[in-house]
C-alpha cells in the first residue's frame, strides 16, 4: 500500500444522520477510537458504541448555544500535525493531543434554509463555522488524515475501510480531500451570493455536481449540465435530454410563463414559430399549429396548462422533440408515450435567477433578465388613429413574442394568434418580408392583423410594406431620429400606430 495509515482515532460530528449508522459499526468493529459531541454523540451512544467527548479532551463544554464546540488547539491539533514530523509530535505529546486519523463533518444546511425562509437572523443561524474550518484542517492535512465532508461519501468510505480494513492510502485520502474543498468552496460561495444581494459587479457561481447530456449542439460536443434540475420540471418519458433539449425548453418556458389564457408554443431553435392562446387548450394548439406546421416538425413544445386527453389525441400525429407542460390528465400520457424517444417533462414551479449569464471571450457577460411585459397604459398613441380593443390586445400578444425572439424580430399577429414571423434576420425589412411570406405560405389572411418590431423604424419602409399586406395596427419602441416619417405615412393611410418606449433586443 502507498504511504497506507491505519485510522486509529475519529472524529464524528454531523448535521445530517442518516447513512451515519453502518459508518459507525463498522469503525467499532475495526476498534477505531470515537470522538463526537452534541447530537451526534446522543446517536452514536443510542447505537451502544463506545464514544468520547470532545470535551473531555478540550476541557471545554460546548458554549454560546452550540456556536462554539471543536473550535479548539487539542481537536485542530490533532487533525493538523504532521505525522512525519519530530516536533509536531513532540508537541502533541506534550499537550496531550489525541491525533485524529479521520474527519466525518458535514455543514449546517445554509442552501436548504434559504430556499424555506427569508428570516434573517435563522439563515445566520446556519452559516456553519467549526464545520468548515474542521474540514478544511483535515483535506490540508491529507498526507494524514481522511476527510468525509458530505453523507453522500459514506458508500465510498465503507467500501475503504472494508477493502483496506481499516487503512487508507495517500490516494485515496487526496481524493476525499478534493470533495471536501469542493464542498467547503461551494458552500462559501452560495453564502457569499446571499450576502451579495445578486449583485452583478461579483460574479461567483457553484455547483456540486453536474448532469451529464447525451450530447452538446452537435453529437461530436460533450455537454454537463450543472444545476438542480429535478427542481425546475421531472421527466416522464422519453430519451435522455440534450444541451439542445434544454436551451429550447428554457425558451419555451419563459415564452409561455407570458400569457394567462390557455396558450400553447411551438419553439424551433429558440425561437417561437408557433404560438396562440384561446379558450381552450385543445383550439390552442390547433392555431399554434396552423402558424408554422413546416417548422413544427422535430420542435419543442410547451402550454400553460395540463394536458388533455383530446388535445393529446390533436398533438400525437406530430413528430417533435420535446412536451413541456404544467401536468398530464388522464389518458393523455398513455396517448403520448406512443412514441418511445419523445420527451416529455412536467414543468415545476421555481425560483428563477433574475441575472443572466453568457460566457464569451475570456470571461462572463453578466446581465438583469429582460423582466418588462407591456401593459396596455404603456402603449402610446403616436398618430391621429387609435387602435381598437381587439388591435390593442393583439399588439401586446405580439409584442410578449417579440420580447422572446432573437433579432431583428418582426412580429405579425391576429386574434391571439401568431400568423408571420421573421426573427434573427440582418435587417428589419428582410424579417418582415420573412413574416409576410410564412403566412402567406400557410394561408393566413394578414388583414386586420397587427405588426410589433423588438427595435424602431429609421425608415418607414416597414410600415408601408405591412400596410399593403394588410396590416392595421403597429407597435414599436420608437426612439429614431426619424420616427416621424412612420408616423406620416401610418396618418396618411389610416394605420394605428403605438410607442412601448421599451426596446426588446435578444442576442
Amino acid at each position: 500500500m502507498s504511504q497506507a495509515k491505519k485510522i486509529s482515532n475519529a472524529l464524528i460530528s454531523v448535521f445530517y444522520k442518516d447513512g451515519l449508522e453502518p459508518v459507525v459499526r463498522r469503525l467499532h468493529e475495526l476498534g477505531v477510537i470515537i470522538h463526537s459531541t452534541g447530537g451526534t454523540q446522543d446517536f452514536i451512544e443510542q447505537l451502544g458504541i463506545p464514544v468520547v467527548a470532545v470535551e473531555k479532551v478540550t476541557g471545554y463544554p460546548s458554549i454560546l448555544g452550540g456556536r462554539v464546540k471543536t473550535l479548539h488547539p487539542k481537536v485542530f491539533g490533532g487533525i493538523l500535525a504532521r505525522r512525519e514530523n519530530a516536533q509536531d509530535m513532540q508537541e502533541a505529546a506534550q499537550y496531550e493531543i489525541p491525533m485524529l486519523d479521520l474527519v466525518i463533518v458535514d455543514l449546517y444546511p445554509f442552501e436548504e434554509t434559504v430556499k424555506n425562509t427569508s428570516d434573517e437572523q435563522t439563515i445566520i443561524e446556519k452559516i456553519d463555522i467549526g464545520g468548515v474550518s474542521l474540514i478544511r484542517a483535515a483535506a490540508k492535512n491529507f498526507a494524514d488524515t481522511l476527510i468525509v465532508a458530505h453523507k453522500s461519501s459514506y458508500t465510498d468510505l465503507l467500501n475503504l475501510l472494508n477493502t483496506k480494513n481499516g487503512f487508507s492510502d495517500k490516494p485515496d485520502r487526496k481524493q476525499f480531500a478534493a470533495k471536501a474543498f469542493n464542498i467547503t468552496s461551494h458552500y462559501d460561495t452560495r453564502i457569499f451570493n446571499w450576502f451579495n444581494g445578486g449583485s452583478k459587479h461579483e460574479f461567483k457561481q457553484s455547483y456540486l455536481n453536474g448532469t451529464t447530456l447525451r450530447y452538446g449542439e452537435n453529437p461530436h460536443q460533450q455537454a454537463v449540465f450543472f444545476g438542480e434540475m429535478n427542481e425546475v420540471f421531472s421527466q416522464l418519458h422519453g430519451k435522455e435530454l440534450s444541451y439542445n433539449n434544454l436551451v429550447d425548453a428554457d425558451a419555451a418556458s419563459e415564452l409561455v410563463a407570458e400569457f394567462t389564457q390557455p396558450a400553447f408554443a411551438i419553439i424551433k431553435h429558440t425561437n417561437p414559430c408557433g404560438l396562440a392562446q384561446r379558450d381552450t387548450l385543445k383550439q390552442a394548439w390547433k392555431d399554434a399549429l396552423a402558424g408554422d406546421p413546416v417548422s413544427a416538425f422535430g420542435g419543442v413544445i410547451t402550454c400553460n396548462r395540463n394536458i388533455d386527453k383530446e388535445t393529446a389525441q390533436e398533438m400525437d400525429s406530430l413528430f417533435f422533440e420535446v412536451l413541456l407542460a404544467p401536468g398530464y390528465d388522464d389518458g393523455a400520457l398513455e396517448i403520448l408515450k406512443s412514441k418511445k424517444n419523445r420527451i416529455l417533462l412536467v414543468q415545476k414551479p421555481y425560483a428563477k435567477s433574475k441575472l443572466q449569464y453568457k460566457s464569451l471571450l475570456n470571461g462572463v457577460l453578466v446581465q438583469d433578465k429582460d423582466e418588462v411585459s407591456e401593459t396596455a397604459d404603456m402603449l402610446k398613441p403616436a398618430t391621429q388613429k387609435n387602435a381598437t380593443v381587439q388591435e390593442t390586445a393583439d399588439m401586446l400578444f405580439a409584442v410578449r413574442i417579440v420580447k422572446h425572439a432573437k433579432s431583428n424580430t418582426i412580429v405579425l399577429a391576429k386574434n391571439g394568434q401568431l400568423v408571420g414571423i421573421g426573427c434573427g434576420h440582418t435587417s428589419r425589412i428582410d424579417a418582415l418580408h420573412h413574416a409576410i411570406n410564412k403566412a402567406g405560405e400557410f394561408g393566413l389572411d394578414l388583414h386586420g392583423a397587427v405588426m410589433a418590431s423588438d427595435a424602431f423604424f429609421p425608415f418607414p419602409d416597414c410600415v408601408e410594406v405591412a400596410h399593403k399586406a394588410g396590416i392595421t395596427a403597429i407597435t414599436q419602441p420608437g426612439g429614431s431620429i426619424k420616427d416621424q416619417l412612420s408616423i406620416d405615412y401610418c396618418n396618411a393611410n389610416g394605420l394605428a400606430m403605438v410607442f412601448t418606449g421599451i426596446r426588446h433586443f435578444k442576442h
